[in-house]
């Protein structure tokens, strides 16, 4: 190990152990954190809807886009939470904020895929029931 600025770092990555890492995180937020678990209840919904609904590669493109970026958003937001928990474990209003506005970040790309989601899905859903 060497020491890099006040902490100890691996000399030598591999990429199995960097992909070992990233797998644990992910999983370790996903253990942890219901909203992601939600998110990835949506995500199987939509896709189920892509494929019953014949979205077009161009309309699919863009679901995946914005699931990677919800999924993305909420395991930035569980480090940035954890991260702050390990430096201030007591109650502090600056750690509320930085907690709180992580969760906006998701808040902002979630309700902006729902919308876009609805764009993309009513029109094929009304189709699909015949009242358009």
């Amino acid at each position: 190990m060497i020491l890099v600025g006040r902490r100890f770092k691996k000399e030598k990555k591999t990429p199995q152990g960097t992909v070992k890492n990233a797998l644990e995180g992910i999983i370790y937020t996903f253990n942890t954190e219901i909203n992601l678990r939600i998110h990835l209840l949506m995500t199987t919904i939509v896709l189920l809807g892509c494929y019953i609904l014949e979205a077009s590669f161009f309309e699919v493109l863009i679901c995946l886009i914005l699931i990677g970026l919800v999924i993305t958003t909420e395991l930035i937001n569980t480090a940035i939470e954890v991260v702050v928990d390990m430096i201030e474990p007591r109650y502090n209003p600056l750690a509320k904020i930085a907690k709180d506005t992580a969760a906006g970040a998701v808040l902002v790309i979630a309700s902006t895929s729902a919308i876009i989601g609805v764009m993309i899905f009513l029109p094929k859903v009304l189709a699909f029931i015949g009242i358009i």
